[in-house]
């Protein structure tokens, strides 16, 4: 079923080092091949495997399994975001929503995933672009959030919204959060958003701390489109990030454009995963 996997991380620690080596251990032992991304291949340079980039592993690769926290998967997430290439996260991190497979466990489940006996979960990405003066000036994605937020930390910045054209409001905060189902457990949620079932279709527009109160989230269908104007030249300047990385600064009268992307992540669980007990965990609900 799978038969050549890469492995991608983000973190040098001495825990993920370690995990690192025994999953590559385990995987040859089972006549696997291997390919390192260039986290990986830093941490182990002597391994004779072949380093690979995004366009390798959608080419040659059956399955990615991250090594590290939800940060981690959010990278994988971003080299395999044009290919069809299932992703499967393991643990090293702190709270693990989208890693779910833990390290101090791993072989009995990677056991019953190569075997085919696993849950394959769909989720949707999100696709922006920053108009400028009726030109398009960048384009970008996100697995989690993309995000309008103020560039001087001691002023907010003045934000207009519309949703497939039609005016929504005009607030002056913080900032805005564009949320995927997947990242409504992440930066979202510390904003006061709902958590979503990563199964609907929809977005969530969450104000980071609204001068006006009655600002609340918003959930609409996830095949809106968002327009996110920045404002006027005495509240300063904002900047976009897409999934916590600043990708650019925008000057007043920049016009982001937030949608879905046209190509899905194809997350891998372990059989019998049950998103509401990954909640109550990680949550620490009773």
């Amino acid at each position: 079923m799978f038969k050549t996997i890469a492995l991608i991380t983000n973190s040098s620690t001495p825990e993920v080092f370690d995990t690192l080596q025994a999953m590559i251990k385990y995987l040859q032992a089972r006549d696997l091949e291997v390919m390192l991304d260039e986290a990986c291949a830093l941490l182990l340079p002597d391994t004779g495997l072949r380093e690979g980039a995004a366009e390798d592993f959608g080419r040659d690769c059956d399955l990615a399994i991250a090594i590290g926290g939800d940060g981690t998967m959010l990278r994988a997430a971003h080299l395999l975001a044009d290919y069809n290439v299932p992703l499967l996260g393991t643990n090293r991190g702190r709270l693990g929503f989208l890693a779910d497979i833990p390290a101090n466990g791993m072989e009995p489940h990677l056991d019953k995933i190569l075997q085919g006996n696993y849950i394959e979960d769909e989720r949707f990405q999100l696709h922006c672009e920053v108009e400028r003066n009726g030109e398009i000036l960048m384009e970008s994605h996100a697995f989690n959030d993309i995000i309008v937020q103020k560039g001087d930390i001691a002023r907010l910045v003045e934000l207009k919204t519309f949703v497939n054209k039609n005016f929504l409001h005009s607030q002056r905060s913080d900032g805005m959060i564009v949320s995927s189902p997947t990242g409504s457990t992440a930066y979202a949620l510390s904003g006061g958003g709902p958590i979503l079932h990563p199964t609907l279709d929809a977005l969530v527009l969450v104000p980071i701390c609204p001068h006006t109160l009655s600002n609340r989230p918003i959930v609409i269908h996830g095949n809106s489109v968002v327009e996110i104007i920045t404002g006027t030249p005495q509240i300063g300047r904002a900047q976009l990030t897409c999934d916590g990385a600043t990708v650019c600064e925008l000057i007043t009268g920049d016009k982001v454009i937030v949608q879905k992307k046209n190509k899905k992540i194809r997350l891998i669980h372990p059989a019998g995963h049950d998103h509401f007990k990954v909640l109550r965990g990680k949550l620490n609900w009773g």
